[in-house]
């Protein structure tokens, strides 16, 4: 059997850690392609190369896969499909975009956040905010499925695969780019970081969040929020940990405020070793919580950030 990965490409630029993890969970099914595909993805496809259990890489250079559009991605994907048995992404915010296009064209199942490869046709995946394995088999031609990477080792770096340049396919017009608006930030990114420092409700306000904001700075940590704080504009979205926001898998979690819903666990119970500072010594933060501190985190906080630095 043979799989198509679809590689995490931003800016030129191979998405390392998603991609490794997501080729652990591919090589399970068979020989594995991986395909980058950007305004420019010569850097990523010789990055790709590198992994090991790659056997092949395809590099599609084109100015239509240059601003993060779906639908040419997917028909670029659906136009080399006869040749693979699986197609596989990790389960980043751009394939859970493109995959379930994928399925439609190609008049399939998706299956979502796979966490386990029990054979070619069944997979493992969590349900009801994580509380629930659920194991799924296909008997479509062509399985389409995202990989929740936080359950995979990344594969080693030793390859030396074969990097093929393809042509783009043809634009089905369905969409357009008007603007990117970016943040810039010198902090890690928020799926692949080691540390994670998360603030919740209990921050108050979003000018307290930058108690959060420090302390991740400090430790060289990315900066998380349950979703009561996105929605209370303590954060932006793309900060958000939890059912409906990232998963992250760090090697040490500090939720901050955090009381500790079943949707926010969702998103951060695989994390290696979780820290909880909460004044409420109820919360349920404290029953997933390997060190928990009953305090106030604003005297707590701001104490732990400059013993630290």
């Amino acid at each position: 059997m043979a799989v198509l990965l679809l590689a995490e490409v931003t800016g030129g630029e191979l998405a390392l850690d998603a991609t490794a993890k997501a080729v652990t969970a591919a090589a399970a099914l068979g020989d594995v392609t991986v395909l980058c595909a950007g305004a420019s993805a010569a850097d990523a496809a010789a990055a790709a190369a590198k992994i090991d259990g790659v056997a092949r890489v395809l590099c599609a250079e084109d100015a239509i896969y240059g601003h993060r559009l779906a639908e040419p991605t997917a028909a670029l994907i659906v136009s080399l499909a006869g040749d693979y048995s699986h197609i596989v992404a990790p389960a980043t915010t751009d394939a859970k975009n493109i995959l379930p296009r994928v399925a439609a064209l190609l008049d399939v199942m998706v299956i979502t956040d796979v966490t386990a490869v029990v054979d070619a046709d069944t997979f493992e995946r969590p349900v009801y905010a994580g509380n629930a394995v659920q194991t799924v088999q296909s008997a479509d031609a062509v399985k389409v499925l995202t990989v929740r990477t936080s359950t995979f080792d990344a594969a080693g770096d030793g390859g030396s695969a074969a990097v093929e340049a393809i042509g783009a396919a043809a634009d089905p017009g369905l969409s357009a780019w008007v603007e990117d608006k970016l943040a810039a930030s010198d902090r890690p990114e928020l799926t692949s970081a080691g540390i994670v420092v998360s603030g919740g409700r209990g921050v108050g306000s979003e000018e307290d969040f930058a108690l959060i904001e420090k302390l991740a700075d400090t430790l060289g940590a990315a900066v998380g929020a349950s979703r009561a704080a996105v929605d209370s504009g303590y954060a932006p979205n793309d900060w958000q940990v939890g059912q409906t926001g990232k998963v992250v898998a760090p090697e040490l979690y500090i939720a901050v405020g955090i009381s500790g819903a079943i949707q926010h666990l969702a998103g951060m119970k695989d994390s290696k070793i979780i820290v909880a500072i909460n004044k409420d010594e109820e919360a349920p933060i404290f029953q997933v919580a390997d060190f928990g501190l009953v305090a106030d985190l604003f005297e707590a906080v701001p104490a732990l950030t400059e013993k630290l630095g």
